[in-house]
């Protein structure tokens, strides 16, 4: 279970954030999407956490932006989302050493403030 799903807001933004990124029943807005998801995995919601890793990696709504990807990507796995390792995993292959390390203290640091 997600750490959030016990605070009644966060399925919410979640489901949100995913009606504006498809753009069911509302008009598709990536940055709106980008907004939401970001609301939901600082809550600790592993699929948003993921998804908001992908639309980084995608540049979706947002710049590109591999270590926000990747760290996003690894605290969504340290909350068992096996695609948060998938995506972690595939935009390693896109970053430098020193990128992977920044996108890990980043990482490190999100965990610390829960």
């Amino acid at each position: 279970m997600d750490a959030c799903c016990e605070a009644e807001e966060c399925p919410a933004q979640f489901n949100l954030s995913q009606m504006y990124r498809r753009g069911q029943g509302i008009p598709q807005d990536y940055k709106s999407a980008v907004k939401w998801y970001t609301l939901a995995a600082e809550q600790g919601n592993a699929k948003a956490q993921g998804n908001l890793g992908l639309m980084y990696a995608l540049g979706t709504g947002v710049l590109k932006d591999y270590v926000y990807a990747h760290m996003w990507g690894n605290i969504a796995a340290t909350h068992g989302s096996e695609s948060g390792a998938k995506l972690k995993d595939f935009v390693e292959k896109q970053m430098t050493s020193a990128d992977i390390s920044a996108a890990q203290k980043l990482a490190r640091e999100c965990a610390r403030k829960k």
